[in-house]
C-alpha cells in the first residue's frame, strides 16, 4: 500500500513514515505541493496524507488541481489548523477526511483503512503459487494451514514484496530486520532467504552478485 505524505516539516514527517512504515505501508514524502505533483505524474498512490500550509503549492490548491486531472485518490488533511474556513475549504477541494495536529497515530491508522475500506483499496491477500500471505495476521498459509514462520523472515518478505521491481542490498536488509543496537551475520541473513526459497520456490529470489537480491513472482 503506498502513501504520499505531504508534510514540510522534516522531523514530525519521518517520525510518521516511520510509525506507517510498522504497519507496512510505503511511505513516499513530498515537501511541497510541486512536488507532490510531480511524484503523482510518475508514480500511482493509494492514499494521500495532505498538511495544508506547505511551500510553493498548499495542499487545498494541489489536491484540487489533481482532482481536475481526474485523481480520484483518497486524502486526508492532517493540519494544525482551526479554522472552519479552512476546514470547509478543505472538503470542497477534494478531502475525504480531516485530522487535526496533533493526532493519535492509531486513530490515523484506524481512518486510513475505512477510507481505503471505503474506496475498496483494501490490500488482498498475497497469493504466489499454493502459498497465500495474509495481510492482516502476517502469516504464511498453505492449504489454509499455518506454516511456522519466524518474524524476521516475514519481515523480509514484505521488503522484498515491498520492492519488487528493484534489487534489495544488503544494507537494506539489515535495516529492516535488525534493530541498530542488535548485532546480525551474513549467515542469518542467508537462512533467512533461505527459508522463503522453501516456502515460495527455489527460483523466488536471485542473488544478483555484488548488488544484492531481486525476487521473481
Amino acid at each position: 500500500m503506498n502513501i504520499l505524505l505531504l508534510e514540510d516539516n522534516e522531523l514530525f514527517a519521518s517520525s510518521l513514515k516511520e510509525y506507517l512504515e510498522l504497519e507496512n505501508y510505503n511511505i513516499t514524502i513530498a515537501k511541497d505541493g510541486q512536488e507532490v505533483l510531480e511524484l503523482t505524474y510518475s508514480n500511482k498512490f493509494d492514499i494521500y496524507l495532505f498538511d495544508i500550509n506547505v511551500p510553493k503549492i498548499n495542499g487545498l490548491e494541489v489536491l484540487k488541481l489533481l482532482r481536475q486531472s481526474d485523481d480520484n485518490t483518497p486524502c486526508i488533511y492532517l493540519t494544525s489548523s482551526t479554522d472552519k474556513e479552512t476546514l470547509k475549504d478543505g472538503f470542497n477541494s477534494g478531502a475525504d477526511d480531516y485530522m487535526q495536529k496533533p493526532f493519535d497515530e492509531d486513530e490515523l491508522i484506524l481512518r486510513i483503512n475505512a477510507l481505503l475500506k471505503r474506496t475498496n483499496k483494501l490490500v488482498k491477500n498475497i497469493v504466489i503459487n499454493d502459498i497465500e500471505f495474509d495481510i492482516n495476521k502476517k502469516v504464511f498459509l498453505k492449504n489454509s494451514e499455518e506454516l511456522r514462520v519466524s518474524k524476521k523472515a516475514i519481515d523480509l518478505f514484505l521488503l522484498f514484496y515491498e520492492n519488487k521491481e528493484k534489487i534489495i542490498t544488503k544494507d537494506m536488509i539489515i535495516s529492516k530486520l535488525w534493530n541498530i543496537d542488535e548485532s546480525y551475520s551474513e549467515g542469518s541473513i542467508r537462512v533467512y532467504i533461505s527459508k522463503l526459497k522453501d516456502i515460495l520456490g527455489s527460483n523466488s529470489i536471485v542473488n544478483i552478485k555484488g548488488q544484492g537480491y531481486k525476487v521473481q513472482f
